[in-house]
């Protein structure tokens, strides 16, 4: 193993030391985005990602300001929200950014002690801890602010039974189309503005006790046109990884700039989901509609000089446009989306791991290539 590999390791064992004293996190609860039209985006996830029926809560359960639907797939929960009456702030966030990430909800043992710690050391609080109960039992909830308007919200749930959260009810349907293989939020990314990268590095490291697994600079994410900046922060038990994009200076627009642009601000860029088998997952998504990023057939002539050997047969890959990736603890196989919204802004990636922890450095170029080719499509590159 390099000596980088294990600098990233001693530098993750004496952080979960620090994480493990204030804030354990069991994982990513739900993730809930503000939409337009709940039931349709419902609809939409069913059927071209698989998700399965969870919950509802709306007017038939006495909610009277919006309407929530819950779906899952495998430890994969999604809520999709609209505002059911004018003003308000679910409306101000559609108006603003159109369908996106609102809430980024993380499990945790005890919500109220979560919230302690995190506004103690700097956070800002969205609410304060509060119950929610029903026959189902309770549950404890606090919140803090994040980049934009995006929100972490704490979930204490080990005394709750129900199906979803108090409030709401089993959702029964008799369209529940096949899961396509989806397992586990591997990573979420966030996209910031100009020179504000290291500020919500240091946010995520002083408020929450992560670690920076790895940083990018535009040397090592830029194309002829375009470049950007990462860096990647991580819980102590690695089950939490948020990569934080800004922008670079390049010769044209980059996707960060455009994301930008259209979200009106800072915001969730796209969720990185994992599968254990990327061409099965691939091959059902593409069957139902889902549109991925296009890689020429030249990215496929010398990935293997670069990559070493993979189990994979190469042209099911190459047919299905996955990238290769390989560091010092294996390989990845990853695939992104086009946006799955009008605006260019929210996308999916789908990514299996054998072996490697890293997120396809080596794919950069041809990836952002390609996000090039939509931007210029679309007019605003």
């Amino acid at each position: 193993m390099s000596s980088k590999l294990d600098n990233v390791n001693y530098g993750l064992e004496k952080i979960f030391e620090a994480a493990d004293d204030f804030l354990p996190l069991n994982g990513t609860d739900y993730v809930e985005l503000y939409v337009g039209n709940a039931k349709q985006a419902a609809h939409f996830y069913k059927t071209a990602f698989g998700f399965q029926s969870v919950a509802y809560a709306g007017l038939e359960t006495g909610l009277k300001d919006r309407t929530s639907y819950v779906l899952q797939q495998d430890k994969i929960r999604l809520v999709l929200t609209s505002p059911m009456e004018k003003g308000g702030e679910i409306n101000e966030h559609i108006n603003s950014h159109g369908d996106g990430v609102k809430v980024i909800a993380l499990w945790v043992d005890d919500a109220t002690k979560a919230w302690k710690e995190t506004t103690s050391r700097g956070a800002k609080s969205y609410f304060e801890p509060r119950k929610e109960e029903d026959q189902d039992g309770v549950v404890v909830k606090s919140a803090i602010h994040t980049y934009g308007e995006t929100i972490h919200v704490f979930v204490e749930r080990s005394a709750y039974k129900g199906v979803f959260l108090p409030g709401f009810k089993k959702w029964e349907s008799d369209y529940n189309p096949a899961p396509v293989g989806l397992k586990f939020i591997d990573h979420m990314v966030g996209n910031v503005g100009w020179g504000e990268m290291n500020k919500w590095c240091e946010f995520y490291a002083k408020v929450m006790g992560f670690a920076q697994l790895v940083s990018f600079d535009d040397k090592d994410i830029s194309t002829e046109y375009t470049a950007l900046m990462s860096k990647v922060m991580s819980n102590g038990n690695g089950r939490i990884k948020f990569p934080i994009n800004e922008p670079a200076e390049g010769r044209k627009k980059s996707q960060i700039e455009e994301y930008i642009d259209f979200y009106n601000g800072s915001g969730v860029q796209h969720i990185a989901v994992a599968t254990d088998n990327i061409i099965e997952t691939v091959a059902d998504l593409r069957a139902r509609g889902v549109e991925f990023l296009y890689v020429p057939e030249t990215y496929y002539e010398d990935v293997l000089d670069r990559v070493g050997e993979i189990d994979e047969d190469l042209q099911p890959l190459k047919d299905l446009n996955i990238l290769i990736d390989r560091d010092d603890e294996g390989y990845l196989l990853q695939i992104f989306t086009k946006p799955v919204l009008d605006r260019p802004t929210m996308f999916f990636e789908i990514i299996q791991r054998k072996g490697a922890q890293s997120f396809g450095k080596g794919n950069f170029k041809a990836l952002f290539e390609s996000i090039e080719r939509e931007q210029e499509s679309r007019g605003t590159l």
